[in-house]
C-alpha cells in the first residue's frame, strides 16, 4: 500500500471555495466532499490541521472608509463561522475535530496554543484554526505559515480555486507558464500573487515546504498528500 508522503499537514482552504452562487455563502455538499478527502487522509495516517479564509464571507479590505483593525477583526470573526461549519461536517462524516482560535471565543472554540493543538492531532482529532492571528493587517495566508512553523508541520496545501501556480493570470494570459514547482525566491522576484508576501518570506526564512492545488476537485487533497502532482511545489 502506497504510503502518505507527509505525516502532518496543514490545509489552507480559501473561503471562496467553500461557497456557491446558488448555496450562498456556504455549499454544504460540496464541503461534505472536502471532509471526505480530508477523512481520507487522516484514516492513512496523517494528522491534519485546517486552516480556512472568509472570502465568501467578508474580507477586511471591504470595509471601505472603515477602520482598519475594525474592518479586518471582522474578517477574523467570518473565518470563526467557516471553521464552525467545517467542524459541523467534520464531525458528521466521522472525523473527530476541534476548532481553536487566535482570540478567545470559550462560548463557540478552544484558545489555540501551539502544545493543544499538537496534542489533539497526535490523538487523531483535526484540528481547524480560525480568527487568523488574532491581529490586523495580516492576511490568513500568514496565519498558515505561521501556524505551519508552530505545529511542525510538513506542509502547507494550498487548495485553491486555481489548478496550479502559474507565471500570470491564465484567464487573461492566454500565454501564461504553469509551474510544476517554484522557489519562494523566484515568487518574490517576479512578484506573483500566489500567496501574500509576508507568508512568502515567512515561509523561504523557515524552510517551510507548500504544495498549491485546485480545490475544484477535492480528491486532490488526498492526491497530494500521497505525493500525486497535481499542481505546484514550492520551496527554498
Amino acid at each position: 500500500m502506497k504510503q502518505p508522503k507527509y505525516k502532518r499537514i496543514l490545509l489552507k482552504l480559501s473561503g471562496e471555495a467553500l461557497s456557491s452562487g446558488e448555496a450562498g455563502i456556504l455549499d454544504f455538499p460540496f464541503i461534505e466532499t472536502v471532509a471526505q478527502q480530508v477523512k481520507r487522509c487522516v484514516d492513512a495516517g496523517v494528522q491534519v490541521a485546517v486552516i480556512v479564509g472568509a472570502g465568501n464571507i467578508w474580507r477586511g479590505r471591504q470595509g471601505t472608509g472603515m477602520e482598519q483593525c475594525r474592518a479586518d477583526h471582522m474578517g477574523m470573526l467570518a473565518t470563526t463561522i467557516n471553521a464552525l461549519a467545517l467542524q459541523d461536517v467534520f464531525l458528521r462524516v466521522g472525523l473527530n475535530a476541534s476548532v481553536m482560535t487566535a482570540v478567545e471565543i470559550k462560548a463557540f472554540a478552544d484558545t489555540y496554543t501551539a502544545r493543544d493543538a499538537i496534542k489533539e492531532l497526535e490523538g487523531g482529532s483535526v484540528v481547524i484554526f480560525g480568527a487568523g492571528l488574532g491581529i490586523p493587517y495580516f492576511s490568513t495566508d500568514t496565519a498558515a505559515a505561521l501556524r505551519a512553523a508552530e505545529i511542525h508541520a510538513d506542509c502547507i496545501l494550498m487548495a485553491k480555486n486555481i489548478d496550479a501556480i502559474y507565471s500570470a493570470d491564465p484567464k487573461k494570459d492566454p500565454s501564461a507558464v504553469r509551474y510544476e514547482e517554484i522557489t519562494y525566491r523566484q515568487i518574490i522576484e517576479q512578484n506573483l500573487r500566489a500567496l501574500d508576501m509576508t507568508a512568502t518570506i515567512l515561509c523561504m526564512d523557515n524552510n517551510i515546504e507548500s504544495y498549491a492545488f485546485g480545490l475544484a476537485n477535492p480528491e486532490n487533497i488526498y492526491k497530494a498528500v500521497m505525493g500525486e502532482a497535481v499542481g505546484t511545489a514550492i520551496h527554498n
